[in-house]
């Protein structure tokens, strides 16, 4: 391909393409949105960028430069609360977090369980600072009671299935979810709570609930539930999502299911691997509210366990905007959720690469490629052809979070004051610049 046909080259960076096994310093050229060629750093390859106009080069010495991440559980709020998070601001801390794709969960006012409200969102999503994928809901209105339209969802681009926050209890309902989906190849991303045992709860049942006065909700409703839809997920032999895991029985049932053959994935988040309950006394920080709750110190470490060794497969932010309004109140009156999208990326640098847990081509593994393999979706590679989805992070820069810098329109983290490293300094989505330091 002649010079002048590039759009964009990326140069001086250390280039972590997990899918395809790479990991040195090289030039990515960019073409009509899409990776033209990858060019380990010689003096041919520095001949041929110096022929191009300065404008169309980015320096990415000291940097690294791997796909653009995929998070596959972000809630945009948009249709309903625009108040807490609209699909543009979202995708505007999405890009500020080095996410090019987002998976938008459909709960949502109105729910997102017809063709009209996919469309909704997606045409909100056209110019907007990240790729939205939609994941339309399992039954109608989100009630458990009647499976919403399936075929009709997939038709106009719905890549899974959800009715995230609420558990299906019914499992013939759950049974014909999974068959369903199995026809349109799609997986169904389940919230694994038995909720005749949480009902009421606000935290994880422990030691720690005991000694707050406040109502627990027992690690077993989680186990519980896995266990009933892997057995489904074995007799349909549909796919079958685990999100936000969080208790060690739960992580090793999804193991041996995995041993067993069982078309199981699941996904942990940076909170459910970072932080315990034994935080919430501290301050009663409403902000340590979410659901699944924040579990003990040994679901924590089975949690870190089952993502270093596989069988979680994938880190997703669970990004659940609240307005400051609805999170000033007592601790069990406060709405479950937190914000992500823009600390994920370095919580993950932070507690796991500068601690020798994950190298940078597994952590990167994690949030490119495995999350593109579960909903099959474009993305997640650096290969020739592929989408110039790219983000390039400065793996050393210090910074502290503070909530008034965010993209987001909520800020809801509990991780504010908290000292990181590694920083996203541009992205870059289907060629063009979105975000920039």
């Amino acid at each position: 391909m002649p010079e002048n046909k590039f759009d964009m080259v990326i140069s001086g960076g250390r280039v972590i393409g997990s899918a395809l096994g790479i990991e040195f310093n090289a030039a990515v050229f960019i073409s009509g949105g899409k990776i033209a060629k990858i060019e380990k750093e010689s003096p041919a390859t520095s001949k041929e960028i110096q022929k191009l106009p300065k404008e169309k080069v980015i320096d990415a010495s000291g940097k690294l430069v791997v796909p653009g991440l995929i998070d596959i559980h972000v809630h945009l709020r948009e249709p309903g609360r625009e108040d807490e998070e609209t699909v543009e601001s979202g995708c505007r801390a999405a890009a500020a977090g080095g996410f090019t794709s987002i998976c938008c969960m459909p709960n949502t006012m109105p729910r997102i369980d017809n063709q009209e409200t996919v469309k909704f969102v997606q045409d909100r999503a056209k110019n907007a600072d990240a790729r939205v994928y939609v994941v339309g809901a399992i039954t109608k209105n989100i009630e458990g009671k009647e499976l919403s339209e399936i075929g009709d969802l997939v038709k106009v681009g719905a890549v899974a299935i959800t009715d995230d926050g609420n558990y299906v209890q019914n499992p013939e309902i759950m049974r014909r979810a999974l068959e369903y989906s199995r026809m349109f190849d799609i997986p169904v991303m389940q919230h694994a709570e038995d909720q005749f045992l949480t009902a009421g709860s606000v935290m994880n049942e422990s030691f720690q609930s005991t000694r707050l006065g406040l109502k627990g909700t027992p690690a077993v409703a989680e186990e519980i539930a896995v266990l009933r839809d892997i057995a489904l997920c074995r007799m349909t032999g549909a796919r079958l999502h685990i999100q936000h895991i969080s208790a060690k029985a739960a992580v090793d049932a999804i193991r041996k299911a995995k041993a067993d053959g069982i078309r199981v994935t699941a996904e942990a988040t940076p909170h459910h691997l970072i932080l315990t309950d034994e935080e919430i006394g501290k301050e009663y920080n409403t902000n340590l509210r979410v659901n699944p709750p924040l579990r003990s110190a040994k679901d924590r470490e089975a949690v870190i366990e089952g993502l270093l060794d596989g069988t979680i497969d994938c880190i997703a932010s669970d990004h659940a905007p609240h307005s400051a309004e609805e999170k000033d109140c007592e601790f069990d009156q406060a709405p479950p959720g937190l914000i992500g999208l823009e600390t994920t990326l370095d919580l993950v640098k932070t507690f796991f690469i500068d601690k020798g847990l994950m190298s940078w081509d597994d952590a990167i593994r994690k949030m490119t490629i495995e999350p593109a393999r579960i909903l099959n979706l474009p993305g997640g590679t650096l290969a020739e052809g592929a989408l110039a989805d790219i983000t390039i992070i400065d793996p050393d820069k210090k910074w502290t979070v503070d909530p008034k810098h965010f993209r987001s329109r909520s800020k809801n983290t509990p991780f504010a004051g908290f000292k990181l490293s590694g920083l996203v300094d541009k992205t870059i989505l289907g060629g063009r610049v979105v975000f920039s330091r």
